[in-house]
């Protein structure tokens, strides 16, 4: 009878220490599923960004337009926080995490203060943009892919519970919500000649920037 009731106890702890064991695999899996889709999504921002950058800089320079340059310098913010992001995933200390949030909010603020000089100067010179319908194709489409990358990128980040992939997520998302007010001023310039609108946009762009940057830092 002992013997029963020690063969019976034996075969419930293998059971649960089975159960247990399932358990902590499918959670490493899900786990190490989760951080190749983080990684995956950085990488794409990453070359999206890229793209973005050089299109919104090069057509900016073909326009004039203020707003579409300091648009491209914002995406070389959007390129070095998410490349900050997968250094951050591939290491293991709380520090690495911090250090991360400092390094983003610094190139935050200085390319806050570029814009603002620049956009500045330009609006005390009456620096008029040339109206361009396909720039702002262009910012729509843009748009649309930084919303998208965004949202993706905070679904898996609260999964992950990873602050560094969700701060990401938020600029990826500010990142899209800033060519929203780029296409305003686009299109109130090639409708209404309102060229100073360009100018306000890029001191806009400026103001966020340096809310974010000081965010990060404090």
């Amino acid at each position: 009878m002992l013997y029963s009731n020690y063969a019976y106890s034996s075969a419930l702890i293998k059971k649960a220490s089975c159960i247990i064991s399932d358990n902590d695999y499918n959670k490493t899996m899900q786990a190490d599923k989760l951080f190749k889709k983080a990684l995956l999504l950085e990488y794409l921002t990453i070359g999206w960004n890229v793209f973005e950058g050089l299109s919104s800089i090069v057509l900016g320079m073909i326009t004039g337009s203020v707003s579409l340059i300091a648009y491209g310098l914002e995406s070389s913010v959007e390129v070095f926080a998410s490349g900050v992001t997968v250094w951050s995933l591939k290491g293991t200390s709380r520090g690495r995490e911090k250090r991360a949030l400092k390094m983003i909010g610094v190139a935050y603020l200085v390319v806050s203060a570029y814009i603002f000089i620049d956009a500045g100067q330009s609006l005390f010179v009456s620096h008029h943009a040339t109206p361009s319908f396909l720039a702002a194709g262009l910012v729509v489409v843009l748009a649309s892919a930084m919303a998208i990358l965004g949202l993706y990128k905070r679904k898996v980040g609260l999964q992950m519970k990873n602050e560094v992939v969700l701060a990401d997520a938020k600029f990826t998302l500010i990142d899209a919500a800033l060519s929203t007010t780029v296409l305003i001023g686009l299109l109130f310039n090639a409708l209404f000649g309102w060229w100073w609108m360009d100018q306000a946009t890029a001191l806009f762009l400026s103001g966020v920037a340096f809310r974010e940057g000081l965010r990060e830092l404090f």
